[in-house]
This record gives structure tokens, C-alpha cells and sequence, in this order.
């Protein structure tokens, strides 16, 4: 785990360093590094002590740094993405038209970033000292029957975060859904075959994960259909259309994923409840407490 981790940062930084044209592919590669290394930190959190806490926090942080250049990246994807669906029908020009403004607050957004962090060497740098933090952990401490407590605790989560966005239908449950869920997906990845994840944890994680991601790209571009929305008055009806159409259209597929997704409540409450009560719940190592009850809103 200690060097799929370090290996995962490695990776990161150097992404971070693509300039031009591929600047914003290595931010979502980097941001995808940075997520399965949080993931892979919540695997041993409840004996890494402190030190992962810390670096979990400052991962966490500069995570959110990189999303709103990363929205932008993925604002213009989800338009190309429409754009293949509907070429030849008449949303088509609305599409190329908010197209050529995305990519224009794309490249806004851009400039704004490297303005403030050339290149983005300061994050690289602050890459590199967490990398070397994340090294020195007591990974040796981590046991097996650890890192499967944490599976549950993350299938447990996952599934409570499921049954809230089918019965609300909120963006921002759905949201909350996919997030869990691709840490799940992320934690499975980080065990590879060196450990065998416990039979009860559902085959369906990672497809479930991509399917959840999708749906969240028609998400942003419903956000971006409101009163400050950088596309023109007349052209977000059309495209807020085409984004509930996208959703619907990806939840039934998410529907049908979840028989075999899905993870067995029963053997998982056990030790989600123990985890609570007695130490930190591996699944994520807050730098607070997680109550029992309520869902802790955490962006990524």
C-alpha cells in the first residue's frame, strides 16, 4: 500500500508539470493520483497515526485547489460528449456555440492559475514534501483484517449514500453517491491481488463508479445553465434539456448496476457501528469525528 501511494503522488507530480495543450488532462490525472492516495491512507488510518491525518488534510486541500480548473476541463467534455450525440439534429449549433464558450473560460481559468503558481511549481513542491511524509508512515503496522474493515466501512457508506440519492433525486446526493462509491472502486484498486477484498463487497464497484462520474459531467453542466452561467440566455434551456436527459438516461443504467454493486448491510454494520464507537473508522481519516447520523459533506 505504502508504495501504490507513493508511486500514485509520483505520478501526480510529474502530471502536474504537463504544460500547453495538455495541461488540463495532467490536472485530471493528477487529481485522480491524489484521490486513490487519500483512498489508500484511509485503508491503514486507524494505525498510521496522526501523520496521516495530516497529510490526508493538506492531499484533501490541494484536491480542491485543482477542481474549479478541472470543472472547466470537464464543462468542455461533457459539450463534445453531446456534441457526437446530436450532430445531426438541431441542438447541434446551440452545442458548438456553448462549446466555443467553455473553452473559452477554460483557458480563462487557465491563465488565472498559472498566473498565481507558474506552472504549478508550488504545488508540485508541496506534492513532493507529502510524498516523502507518506513514506515514512508505520505502514508496516497496517494489518488485513484492517484494510477489510475498511472496505466494509467504505460499502457501508457507499450503500447508505445510495439509498439517500434514490429517495431524495438531489444533484448534490447523487454527488455524495459517486464520491463514495469511487472510493470504494479506488480501495479495491489500491489492494489489487496482494490482499483479496472480503467476498460480500460487490464485483459492479468500479462500473458502478464511471456511471456515477458520468452522470455527475451532466450535473455540472446543469449548474452552469443558471443566472451567472457563462452561456447565453437563449441557449440554456436546450442545453439544460439535453443534461436531464443525459441523467436519466445514465440512472437507469446505475439502476441496473446496483444488483451487482451492491453490498450486504447486515455484515457491514457491525463494523461500521464498532468503528465508531470504539476507534477512527478507517474508511477516511477526518481530522473530526464522524457522527453516527449525519453525512459529512466532503468535496473532493
Amino acid at each position: 500500500m505504502r508504495d501504490y501511494a507513493t508511486t500514485e503522488l509520483t505520478q501526480a507530480i510529474a502530471c502536474l508539470g504537463w504544460r500547453g495543450s495538455r495541461l488540463h488532462a495532467g490536472v485530471h490525472q493528477a487529481r485522480k493520483s491524489l484521490r486513490r492516495a487519500r483512498a489508500t491512507l484511509a485503508l491503514g488510518a486507524a494505525t498510521l497515526g496522526p501523520g496521516a491525518v495530516l497529510i490526508d488534510r493538506e492531499l484533501r486541500r490541494l484536491n480542491r485547489r485543482l477542481s474549479k480548473l478541472r470543472d472547466t476541463q470537464a464543462l468542455v467534455g461533457t459539450l463534445d460528449h453531446l456534441l457526437r450525440k446530436n450532430a445531426d439534429t438541431e441542438a447541434a449549433a446551440i452545442l458548438r456555440r456553448s462549446r466555443r464558450v467553455a473553452a473559452h473560460a477554460r483557458a480563462e481559468r487557465a491563465r488565472t492559475t498559472m498566473t498565481t503558481d507558474p506552472h504549478l511549481r508550488d504545488r508540485r513542491a508541496l506534492l513532493a514534501v507529502l510524498q516523502a511524509a507518506l513514506s515514512a508512515l508505520p505502514w508496516q503496522t497496517v494489518a488485513e483484517t484492517e484494510a477489510h474493515d475498511a472496505l466494509r466501512v467504505s460499502a457501508t457508506r457507499a450503500d447508505e449514500a445510495a439509498a439517500r440519492a434514490q429517495r431524495s433525486g438531489r444533484d448534490e446526493d447523487w454527488h455524495r453517491w459517486r464520491r463514495r462509491a469511487r472510493r470504494l472502486s479506488q480501495q479495491l484498486r489500491a489492494l489489487g491481488d496482494s490482499i483479496a477484498a472480503p467476498p460480500e463487497i460487490g464485483e459492479g464497484a468500479k462500473r458502478l463508479a464511471i456511471l456515477l462520474g458520468e452522470a455527475q459531467d451532466y450535473a455540472l453542466l446543469r449548474e452552469h445553465c443558471g443566472k451567472r452561467s457563462v452561456f447565453a440566455p437563449a441557449d440554456r434551456a436546450m442545453l439544460r434539456e439535453l443534461s436531464e436527459r443525459g441523467t436519466a438516461h445514465l440512472q437507469e443504467r446505475i439502476r441496473a448496476e446496483l444488483p451487482a454493486a451492491r453490498h450486504t448491510q447486515s455484515d457491514f454494520r457491525t463494523v461500521a457501528l464498532r468503528n465508531r464507537a470504539g476507534r477512527p473508522v478507517p474508511s477516511s481519516p477526518p481530522p473530526e469525528p464522524v457522527r453516527r447520523r449525519s453525512e459529512r459533506s466532503s468535496s473532493e
